[in-house]
């Protein structure tokens, strides 16, 4: 039997740490973005090569819309080389040991138009935002390893509903994110590879939040687009079928 080894990176963002919490995934290693930068090849060969890891998940990324849109260098240089140096390192640990790693990339419901919603794992594509561009791109290099798992999925924490309003006419198939641990253990389990939509029942942002926060109060869409100088999802729901199914084997 292989002992599992896995590696985990960006443990300190919010699905970091509740992957942490789970203590689903046993001996993992989590280390800062100090001990771990992956603008900094060498950095990642030190820590693959010492540890021999045989499972990484790679949910670091620059995800917060503002600042991807006006530092757009900034976030190609983090989202998308950061991901080729991991990449690369993956090969050519994988030639040398001669040992298989597999990798599981987050990824996000914004690399599809978001805007008549039910996009299936086949569905074209075409990001509405650099965030979304970069994922994409991100999505690319991550299939140059031959065992991965690209997850398409939006999620939000209950306990972080802090906002008055929210839009009653955006629709999105957001998942709780203390799901998502467990999910990605049943992809794991079952051995899966390729993309994947992971997520929940369609709902629109208002009625979802509105569970966790009673205070909350409805708004339209348009008078979100007046406030941003970016573009923003209308419907980004997701087709769930293929997911569901494996879901379904495992609870």
């Amino acid at each position: 039997m292989i002992i599992q080894k896995t590696l985990l990176i960006g443990g300190s963002g919010n699905l970091g740490l509740t992957i942490k919490k789970s203590k689903i995934f046993k001996n993992l290693h989590s280390p800062s973005r100090k001990q771990l930068d992956l603008l900094n090849v060498s950095q990642i060969k030190k820590i693959l090569y010492k540890n021999k890891y045989n499972l990484i998940i790679n949910c670091a990324s620059i995800a917060r819309m503002k600042q991807c849109e006006t530092n757009i260098s900034h976030v190609i240089k983090n989202n998308i080389e950061g991901t080729l140096n991991l990449v690369n390192v993956i090969s050519e640990f994988q030639i040398k040991f001669k040992k298989k790693i597999k990798l599981i990339y987050i990824s996000s419901d914004a690399v599809y138009p978001s805007m008549k919603g039910n996009y299936g794992e086949q569905s074209g594509l075409g990001p509405y935002n650099v965030y979304g561009w970069t994922k994409l791109a991100a999505e690319y290099l991550i299939r140059f390893v031959k065992d991965f798992i690209i997850i398409r999925t939006r999620f939000y924490d209950k306990k972080k509903i802090y906002y008055k309003y929210s839009a009653s006419d955006i629709f999105t198939s957001q998942v709780d994110i203390n799901l998502i641990p467990k999910y990605i253990s049943y992809l794991i389990k079952e051995k899966f590879c390729g993309t994947i939509n992971v997520g929940g029942k369609k709902n629109s942002d208002y009625k979802l939040y509105k569970k966790s926060n009673i205070n909350l109060k409805p708004f339209k869409r348009r008078d979100l687009i007046k406030k941003l100088n970016f573009k923003i999802a209308k419907d980004a729901s997701l087709n769930l079928k293929l997911f569901n199914k494996i879901k379904k084997k495992y609870e």
